[in-house]
């Protein structure tokens, strides 16, 4: 049985855009196919929740390879979703100039269904333990209503070198 949905992905509405994909990796360092999120669609500060969508499409990089003859979204994505969101959501609420948050882990992770494109994916999030060197949050994600996916994921704060070239 799903646990309770921290948001009802119903309520939330995906043309009403708070950070559009550019201003997302503006906050967060992913680049090129690793920036996975296309939008955020809500951000309560107060109650240190946040959603955001990833539209799925049948011709995306990973569908060549990936159960080619029915492309399935590859969970490893779901996961680096549920990551971004939190990464973002904990720069929002504790920013630091310094450094950006890491992939620390992953804990009581499920997947409840399979996602196939074209398809949009809602990730819900809302942080449990948010400090400036680490973070927690609960992510969900559902797709047409129905939770596909669920875990906890933890974050470090990394030091970025800079490039020289």
């Amino acid at each position: 049985m799903p646990p309770i949905p921290i948001i009802d992905p119903n309520s939330l509405d995906c043309d009403r855009v708070l950070y559009t994909k550019e201003q997302i990796y503006d906050i967060l360092p992913q680049k090129f196919e690793f920036a996975q999120l296309d939008g955020i669609i809500h951000g309560d500060t107060e109650a240190a929740v946040f959603a955001a969508y990833r539209d799925i499409h049948a011709d995306e990089w990973w569908c060549r390879g990936h159960m080619p003859q029915q492309p399935i979204f590859p969970g490893v994505l779901m996961v680096e979703c549920a990551a971004q969101l939190s990464a973002f959501a904990q720069q929002i609420l504790v920013p630091e100039a310094e450094g950006v948050m890491g992939f620390g882990g992953v804990d009581k992770g499920k997947f409840r269904d399979s996602i196939y494109p074209p398809a949009r994916l809602i990730f819900v999030g809302r942080a449990i333990d948010l400090r400036m060197r680490k973070f927690r949050c609960e992510v969900q994600a559902f797709a047409n209503g129905r939770m596909a996916f669920e875990a906890e994921i933890a974050g470090i704060r990394l030091k970025m070198e800079s490039a020289t070239t």
